[in-house]
């Protein structure tokens, strides 16, 4: 039975070095950490692990915020809980194309056909990239996944993770696609998916589509540019009606003066009340435009009047929607303005800026606006915010583009409150989190925008009928049924059609795009549990105990598991969410791999062991940023040294013979002590507060090795009863102590617990304040630790009488301070006589008293 006492084995000289190696391969022989799937749902602890992005190597923060996780599934199996603990991998999506194409040198280019056992540069050269087939670039994505899925497992394993690695996913497999598939099938059956021809937010580096929560503004130098447009000027007879004087406008962006379709200003703004229903020309272009009143016009921004391009910016497309006005893109998926003019705009001087990119563009127009007389005066530099994608470099576009959208609430009030009302339903941890779901929630201006023009996702279960010229037929779409799936629509032919119709008029064409990487994360809850593939498992786990993560992407992975929960089970897919913090580096600066300064972990677990990178990383509050601190690494494995050397003090006293009580005074005091203690970490531990769990339990452990420890050692080295009773009072302690550390510092616990105890510490039960002995006075260990502080401070000071200071430590402790006055006298090194003669004094104040 696991945890039942043996005669200790106790090395001569315990040492850290070389646990994580014992204890990890024992982990998985011993099976510990399994799941017992044959446990009734309500003994089931489910959670919902983050799967990290396969992609280079983890660094530090996967340690810091993993380790949060595990403390606590460890707590749970320890209090009985069959714990579900699966791992996953998020290896498909934009990051491991970035890495595939810069490691073999390569990029895709669809248009080439398939070349088996391909092999990749010998030396590649990420400046000249050589082009492959989709299938070749899915294979090598495959191929270096798989290599850094290993990496990965060696450092979360090296970290102590206590996942069951049987029920390890990986989101391109087989089983997330066909789930990412089915589910949004289902979406599109309801109409909860959709697709559309709209403006899109579009990163022109990597030529895909950018949903809302993948944007972050970033503060860039610009320029405003006064313009002068001339009019009013809509018929011949209007001339003079007003005047002909010019209107400036101030823009950040004169390249897309061939794109102006309107000016806008606020309907209240007497500036321009005689222009409203009139139209003026653009400058170098003599293009009529309308000049038209809106809301959104900031009569104090610039000239109060704007230019409204297809499309600069959101409230472009805002103003376009809202006016019916009409498209005049320039701007292409290249980020190069097109080579040809949009229609009804002159070729001259548009042929000056065809081709060229958006920077080059702004600087010829701004030559030639100089030049014809219709740049007032320099531009005005300028820092705004600009919105990027936020794993590109490049500010970002909007062009048309057809995509696949979720709807989100955006558009739909009652799906808004919905959403809402289950942020309102889920536990918190920290409470104050959940106002970021909420804002983000509230301020939502678009649908949840899924695909993407990559290549290495989660295809779309879509095939498009072809009509006679050979052009799809959008509204007409073909879907697998859900027993085909996972599907490739650029290899799977759609039911009725053969391969030789593809891409043929009257034939068929599969959907060329993937889904964003969040449509499938945002499935993990299903794709772990089983949904739809193994019915039992999902009814144990779902809705699931917990979901951890990290506070910034409650916009993303949280908020999207929670749409599609309430889509397909119309609940919460978890009853309690914990958020991590950053880490941050010396400049206080979140750690990133985008930002060059994170710290990989393997050199700081060789270097410092894994229980101490746990402890500092298990000191971090949920929801709080924390330093990077190789000091508090330091901490921790001290802390774990003096496990390890406490631990062998106490089992080297002896046997405890049978039947041993704990009687006297102090070592009652000390276990009551510690009961209140083990109250106090349960309480935590169950409110997900694992820091507050170990800086309790490591207080406690200071202490008693510091005082109590120094207080009994002679004593328990004695014989009798009150020999007994220390050593028993010891091996007590010792077995509760080991237990509450263990779910922070799984190493260090398991070695010493295997020197005197059956089994694994991780399956031992966890500990009860009311199963240790009561009747004790925690005041009598109060009053004698002080006491012994008193000492040591009288001998440190060489004081040649430590009478008075004694007598003072035992008086604050009243009567109780009398009980262990064998023991301080045994800690102190100091005479009876002092101890006797303090007692003496202490015994008159309190009949006084």
């Amino acid at each position: 039975m696991t945890g039942q006492p043996r005669t200790p084995n106790v090395p001569a000289k315990p040492s850290l070095d070389g646990l994580e190696e014992k204890w990890v391969r024992r982990w998985q022989d011993d099976g510990t950490y399994r799941f017992d799937r044959g446990r009734p749902g309500g003994e089931v602890f489910s959670i919902d692990t983050p799967p990290p992005t396969v992609s280079g190597e983890l660094h530090v923060g996967h340690v810091f915020s993993y380790t949060h996780t595990d403390t606590i599934a460890r707590f749970q199996r320890m209090r009985g809980r069959a714990v579900f603990y699966p791992i996953g991998w998020d290896d498909n999506g934009l990051p491991t194309e970035r890495r595939v194409q810069y490691y073999f040198g390569v990029r895709c280019d669809p248009s080439l056909p398939y070349e088996p056992a391909l092999e990749p540069p010998a030396k590649p050269d990420p400046n000249r990239q050589v082009p492959v087939s989709r299938r070749n670039f899915i294979e090598l994505c495959e191929r270096l996944t798989g290599l850094d899925e290993k990496a990965f497992e060696e450092v979360l394993l090296r970290v102590g993770l206590s996942v069951d690695w049987s029920l390890l996913y990986t989101t391109i497999g087989d089983r997330s696609r066909a789930v990412s598939q089915r589910a949004f099938l289902r979406n599109l059956a309801r109409g909860e998916a959709y697709l559309a021809e709209a403006p899109t937010m579009w990163d022109v580096t990597f030529r895909t589509a950018v949903a809302q929560a993948e944007m972050e503004d970033r503060e860039v130098t610009g320029a405003f540019y006064k313009l002068r447009f001339h009019g009013p000027g809509s018929s011949p007879e209007r001339q003079g009606h007003g005047g002909d004087r010019p209107i400036y406008i101030e823009t950040t962006r004169p390249e897309l003066l061939p794109a102006c379709v309107a000016l806008v200003a606020h309907p209240d703004d007497e500036r321009y009340q005689e222009l409203f229903g009139r139209t003026v020309r653009t400058p170098l272009f003599g293009v009529e435009v309308p000049v038209l009143a809106h809301r959104l016009a900031d009569v104090e921004k610039g000239t109060g009047i704007a230019m409204v391009c297809t499309f600069g910016d959101v409230t472009d497309v805002t103003w376009w929607r809202e006016l019916g006005l009409p498209t005049r893109a320039v701007v292409g998926w290249d980020g190069r303005l097109a080579a040809d003019p949009p229609e009804g705009v002159p070729a001259r001087p548009y042929d000056e800026l065809a081709g060229r990119t958006v920077v080059s563009a702004r600087q010829r127009i701004a030559e030639l606006l100089r030049a014809s007389g219709d740049l007032d005066g320099e531009p005005r530099t300028i820092t705004h915010p600009v919105k990027f994608y936020e794993r590109g470099n490049r500010p970002l576009e909007i062009v048309t583009t057809r995509q696949w959208y979720i709807r989100n609430g955006a558009r739909d009030r009652d799906l808004r409150e919905r959403l809402l009302a289950r942020g309102r339903e889920l536990v918190w941890h920290p409470s104050y989190m959940r106002g970021r779901y909420e804002n983000w929630v509230e301020g939502l201006n678009s649908d949840w925008l899924i695909s993407r023009q990559r290549f290495f996702g989660v295809p779309f279960p879509v095939w498009y009928r072809l009509d006679d010229e050979g052009e799809p037929i959008y509204d007409e779409p073909i879907v697998p049924s859900e027993d085909a799936l996972p599907v490739d629509p650029s290899t799977d032919v759609p039911p009725g059609f053969s391969e030789d119709r593809r891409g043929r008029p009257g034939g068929f064409a599969g959907d060329p795009d993937v889904m964003d990487t969040w449509a499938t994360s945002s499935l993990s809850p299903q794709i772990a549990g089983g949904w739809e593939d193994d019915p039992e498992l999902f009814g144990k786990v779902f809705p699931y105990d917990l979901r951890p993560q990290a506070h910034d992407i409650i916009r993303t992975w949280l908020f999207t598991t929670v749409i599609r929960a309430q889509f397909e089970h119309e609940e919460l897919p978890w009853t309690d969410t914990v958020m991590s913090g950053w880490i941050l580096d010396p400049d206080r600066k979140k750690m990133a791999k985008s930002k060059g300064n994170v710290v990989t972990p393997m050199g700081l677990l060789e270097r410092y062991g894994s229980d101490a990178v746990r402890y500092w990383s298990a000191s971090g509050r949920p929801g709080a940023d924390t330093a990077f601190d190789t000091g508090q690494i330091k901490v921790g494995r001290r802390l774990a040294i003096k496990i390890l050397n406490a631990s062998r003090f106490v089992l080297g006293l002896g046997e405890v013979e049978p039947g041993a009580e704990v009687t006297e005074p102090l070592d009652l005091a000390m276990l009551r002590a510690l009961a209140s203690v083990v109250d106090q970490v349960t309480e935590d531990f169950e409110n997900y507060d694992h820091a507050r769990a170990l800086e309790r339990t490591e207080r406690f452990f200071w202490e008693f090795c510091d005082d109590y420890l120094e207080l009994v050692k002679s004593r328990a080295y004695g014989e009798g009863r009150e020999a007994r009773s220390a050593r028993a009072a010891l091996r007590t302690a010792l077995s509760v102590l080991l237990r509450l550390f263990a779910p922070v510092l799984p190493f260090v616990t398991e070695e010493v617990w295997s020197w005197w105890r059956d089994g694994s510490v991780h399956r031992a039960a966890w500990p009860a304040g009311s199963d240790l002995p009561s009747g004790g006075d925690p005041e009598v260990l109060a009053a004698t630790a002080e006491a012994l502080r008193q000492v040591r401070k009288a001998k440190s000071e060489a004081k040649a009488s430590m009478r008075a200071d004694v007598r003072h430590a035992l008086v604050r402790g009243g009567s109780t301070g009398l009980v262990a006055r064998s023991d301080l006298a045994a800690a102190g090194r100091i005479a009876e006589l002092v101890l006797e003669e303090a007692d003496a004094e202490l015994s008159v104040e309190v009949a006084l008293a």
